[in-house]
């Protein structure tokens, strides 16, 4: 479908949209919900649709004001400067509709769920696991996030095994769903006295957050355990047994929860994590097949996909995805730089799925 065709759809859909809202007396309150939304999502490419539209009307207009002028050079040369003005603006203003009329993610406006884990690398991985846990809750600072801490199990030195957190907000997944992947550092180690520089790693797992009706669990595929919850270095924190184990017996998924006291708090968001894990499994299945067709694609979701360095000694971190490099470790560390990072990524995936389309298109 060419860049006219799809133009003329957005417009078409946003008429008949207006038009039965027009009519809202006969429409029930979820038409009535779904359609605004859909008008509201609309509305970027149909103001655009209608400025490149317009800009190819007046580029007509000036053309023919050519035709018909009769030799008149003030004529001529007036709809010479417009036809050059429109020539100079028009291949921006098609290039941006061509951004909006590409398919949503329809996960990007969803909110998060984090997970980081300690890889290769013992006390120094677990280190640079709360590193990067640290990092994701000054991002969500600065985007005026809510960043809320589920489950943090920690080494007692100031490292993590693993952190989850719910990450709430604006286009939270949109702009975190990159950040999947093994991160791996390269710097020395406090207790290393001989200076010597050690590679370790940590896993980043970004998922969206599923809504119930987004993932239907059978109690009959859930075997649940309870047990007492423990503190670093395994001692009991708790007299009774409030930590939960669920076993989705289907897919094999396992979520442990013991940060609240009360075992049904616990269950409860283990229940979240646990939705969040077989909604992203799928959505991974999904993607794997699309991506199959599809070369260039920045995040394949895969977890065991090394993405990015963090180099000390050089104050360097580096996506290896899209072979970018920026010497601004502490600034992304500190949450500050990391936007310049997925802003590449984003443009990167938006670029590569311009190509898929004019391809298709062709």
């Amino acid at each position: 479908m060419s860049l006219h065709d799809n133009l003329e759809r957005v417009l078409a859909r946003r008429n008949e949209i207006e038009t039965r809202l027009a009519d809202s007396a006969n429409l029930s309150t979820d038409e009535l919900t779904q359609l605004s939304r859909e008008l509201s999502e609309l509305k970027p490419a149909a103001d655009q649709s209608i400025k490149v539209k317009t800009f190819l009307e007046d580029l007509e207009a000036a053309r023919q004001m050519i035709e018909d002028a009769g030799g008149d050079d003030d004529i001529i040369s007036m709809a010479q400067e417009e036809i050059d003005m429109i020539t100079a603006a028009l291949p921006d203003a098609e290039a941006e509709l061509q951004l909006l009329l590409l398919p949503k993610d329809k996960d990007d406006a969803r909110n998060a769920i984090l997970e980081v884990r300690a890889g290769t690398g013992g006390d120094e991985a677990a280190l640079f696991a709360a590193d990067l846990f640290n990092m994701y809750q000054r991002y969500a600072q600065k985007h005026g996030w809510k960043f809320e801490i589920m489950e943090v199990s920690d080494t007692g030195i100031g490292g993590y095994k693993e952190a989850t957190a719910t990450i709430n907000g604006a286009d939270v997944f949109a702009r975190l769903k990159f950040e999947s992947g093994v991160h791996r550092v390269q710097r020395v180690p406090e207790t290393e006295t001989g200076g010597r520089i050690h590679t370790s790693a940590a896993t980043v797992a970004v998922l969206p957050e599923a809504e119930e009706v987004d993932i239907d669990i059978n109690e009959t595929d859930l075997r649940v355990d309870v047990f007492r919850a423990s503190g670093p270095g395994g001692q009991s924190v708790n007299t009774t047994d409030s930590a939960v184990r669920i076993t989705h017996l289907p897919t094999g998924i396992v979520v442990s929860q013991q940060d609240e006291k009360s075992q049904h708090k616990n269950r409860a968001k283990a229940m979240k994590i646990l939705r969040a894990r077989i909604y992203d499994a799928e959505r991974a299945r999904v993607e794997a097949e699309r991506a199959a067709s599809r070369k260039g694609q920045v995040g394949s979701g895969d977890r065991s996909e090394r993405i990015r360095t963090y180099n000390f000694p050089q104050g360097r971190v580096t996506d290896h995805r899209i072979n970018l490099t920026l010497y601004k470790l502490e600034r992304i560390l500190a949450g500050e730089g990391l936007d310049e990072m997925v802003d590449a990524l984003i443009t990167e995936d938006q670029t590569a799925r311009l190509a898929e389309a004019a391809e298709h298109d062709g």
